[in-house]
């Protein structure tokens, strides 16, 4: 048996920027959507092995799927041994939450394998339930929680409280990757010094006013589709201020960088949006060769599938 399930990357259509809490992570406002742009996970019994496993072809370093698999394993889960394989699509370190991704994605698959092998009554604590999917995102990071149900969230907190919003008019997206991943830690320190954050009364205003703005099937204003840590991104890799102004010269509505970067992204509204995206691709293409024109996407297109 084999589950499959997509993790889809996400932008911030809106990340507004404040204080660092006590914590250690900045409170934030912002606005998530997941894309067509995703990566692939598999995850089959591993028979006769002695514990979990993760293979990331072209990745180095700790994965972030392991460390869900760990988590819930600690927290009771019961499933038999698994092998988890990773088709990466989304740029590393790249302001996409692509490791966040990947965990949702393999939390997801751990609950559609319990369905699959579970009779029912079998007790919670042996089964990856809901309550405890949710309690071992929150622990994986501030982006994991907001992809456990891919689609367009408002994030509040560290972006760790989610609260799920309906799609909005019709859009589409062209993704640059950049040539080098920029860490996330150097953009907030970069951010700090540029002092780009704002007080809490303007954040609390924030968290009242998002959730109007981006309302079912409307188009949100242009002052309010905006990201706070661009300046410090294009600070620290000049790369992003030069392909912002390529994707406006080429007519994108708003051109902006994803997260903390340096992936950036050009936004299209409208009918036939996603057409003027590629025409744009198209004039890009060898500036640009893994440019992406991307749709938003929701939990149907990252459920997981048995094969």
């Amino acid at each position: 048996m084999r589950l499959r399930a997509l993790a889809p990357a996400k932008v911030n259509l809106a990340l507004m920027l404040g204080a660092v809490r006590a914590d250690g992570r900045h409170r934030l406002v912002t606005v998530f959507q997941s894309l067509s742009l995703a990566d692939e996970l598999e995850l089959e019994l591993a028979e006769g092995q002695a514990g979990d496993s993760v293979s990331c072809p072209g990745v180095q370093g700790e994965n972030l799927v392991a460390r869900a698999l760990a988590e819930l394993r600690e927290a009771g889960w019961g499933a038999p041994p698994v092998h988890v394989r990773v088709h990466k699509r989304i740029p590393v370190a790249g302001g996409m939450a692509g490791g966040s991704a990947d965990a949702a994605a393999a939390l997801r698959l751990a609950v559609a394998l319990d369905r699959e092998l579970r009779p029912a009554g079998t007790p919670l604590h042996t089964q990856a339930g809901g309550a405890l999917v949710a309690r071992v995102a929150a622990a994986l990071g501030a982006d994991v929680p907001s992809q456990l149900e891919p689609g367009l969230a408002l994030g509040t907190g560290a972006g760790e409280v989610v609260r799920r919003l309906s799609p909005l008019r019709e859009h589409a997206f062209l993704v640059l990757p950049a040539p080098h991943a920029l860490p996330t830690p150097e953009v907030f320190r970069e951010a700090d010094r540029l002092r780009l954050g704002r007080d809490g009364g303007a954040l609390d205003a924030l968290e009242l006013e998002l959730p109007r703005a981006f309302a079912p099937g409307s188009q949100p204003p242009r002052a309010l589709v905006t990201n706070d840590l661009e300046p410090a991104a294009v600070s620290l890799c000049p790369w992003c201020g030069t392909a912002l102004e390529e994707l406006a010269a080429l007519g994108a509505e708003q051109a902006m960088v994803s997260g903390s970067g340096p992936t950036v992204f050009g936004l299209w509204w409208g009918a036939g949006a996603r057409n003027r995206a590629a025409e744009a691709r198209a004039l890009l293409a060898e500036r640009h060769p893994r440019a992406v024109v991307c749709e938003p996407v929701d939990a149907r297109f990252a459920a997981a599938a048995l094969t």
